[in-house]
């Protein structure tokens, strides 16, 4: 799974304000995912992260994972 800082991923759950669009702010260990809706900041471990990504978005469109 090719995924950079500043990649915009749709995940597979919604954040509680409703949106499923995140951007990706921090790679390692963990995710530091910054929600396009509202803009709070969530870590999640890396593992449980690449399992709930549906979709990267990508600037030219979108390609399924």
């Amino acid at each position: 799974m090719q995924i950079d800082v500043g990649t915009v991923v749709k995940m597979k759950k919604k954040h509680p304000c409703g949106c499923d669009t995140f951007r990706i702010s921090r790679i390692g260990m963990d995710f530091k995912l910054i929600c396009t809706g509202c803009g709070r900041e969530v870590m999640i471990p890396r593992k449980s992260a690449e399992k709930s990504i549906k979709k990267i978005i990508d600037n030219n469109g979108e390609k399924n994972v």
